[in-house]
């Protein structure tokens, strides 16, 4: 066949195969247009990360990180000039929660997420929403009160988290032969920890602080106070679309500068007494974005 022809017959069908497909891909990486075209707003919640984003006594998603989302659905509504708009919380687990964004089943998701740059190959981020750090708990009678004592002990963390990475790393730095038993989610962590079939169970701080508040018995646990990594947490949104991360960060920032984010903070946090650290504090003003 000659090549001149083969070429000149099918080079349009190809340039246009192209071009559709091009279309196809903007069109699906459009957030707010999807938004518009489908009436709904779907967020990923954590059913398990209190206080931030949590599943209450009525089922209904609570917590820090699902007040701000539904800040972020209004912002969205008022962009888009559509009240209609229907805001859907779909649950999302730690496996899943980044497949989830990058392949549109949600469009944003709001739990304890730390931003990490490798993630960053897969999903982008807004602003950051929080600052902690990795830490453990335990039983009150274990007497586990600092990292360098679960030497010899079981420590639970779940898998494929950045706390794994991070706990592993401190471990093997500090020369803490620990045992780590990867658990698929805070719940199966707790229930090992509580089973006495670990000696520890090993997440953010905050979130551990939001597994104690949550127990029938907060006083049987201990929290440690030392940290063993640097976790900021941001909200995760589709990788490459300016425009929907724009609506996002507007409406975090406005948050910030009106001062609305403590009463946030105050309804699901300072509430127990925990007042913000001198990073948290430091994350918001740096936060506060000119328009």
């Amino acid at each position: 066949m000659n090549l001149l022809r083969f070429t000149g017959a099918f080079l349009p069908g190809i340039l246009l195969a192209l071009v559709s497909a091009d279309g196809i891909a903007h069109e699906e990486g459009d957030t707010l247009a999807r938004i518009a075209r489908n009436g709904e707003f779907r967020i990923g919640y954590r059913t398990d990360a209190s206080p931030l984003s949590y599943e209450n006594a009525d089922g209904q998603p609570s917590g820090y990180s699902v007040d701000l989302c539904r800040r972020i659905a209004t912002a969205i509504k008022t962009h888009l000039d559509r009240d209609d708009i229907e805001v859907k919380f779909v649950p999302v687990s730690s496996d899943q929660r980044i497949k989830a964004v990058s392949n549109g089943d949600i469009d944003i998701e709001c739990g304890s997420t730390t931003m990490t740059m490798n993630r960053h190959e897969q999903v982008d981020f807004t602003l950051m929403t929080f600052v902690t750090g990795g830490s453990i708990l335990s039983l009150a009678e274990s007497n586990i009160p600092t990292l360098a004592d679960l030497s010899g002990k079981k420590v639970a963390v779940v898998n494929n988290t950045t706390t794994l990475i991070k706990l592993k790393k401190y471990l093997e730095d500090n020369l803490i032969d620990a045992e780590v038993v990867t658990v698929a989610d805070r719940s199966d962590g707790m229930k090992r920890l509580n089973g006495h079939s670990v000696d520890a169970f090993a997440s953010d701080q905050i979130v551990l602080i939001g597994q104690v508040i949550e127990a029938l018995y907060p006083k049987q646990y201990s929290l440690s106070d030392e940290t063993f990594s640097y976790e900021p947490y941001a909200l995760m949104v589709p990788r490459n679309d300016a425009d929907f991360r724009l609506v996002a960060n507007r409406a975090l920032t406005q948050l910030y500068r009106s001062g609305q984010h403590v009463q946030i903070y105050n309804k699901w946090i300072g509430r127990i007494g925990i007042r913000p650290s001198p990073v948290l504090v430091a994350m918001y003003q740096l936060n506060v974005l000119p328009e």
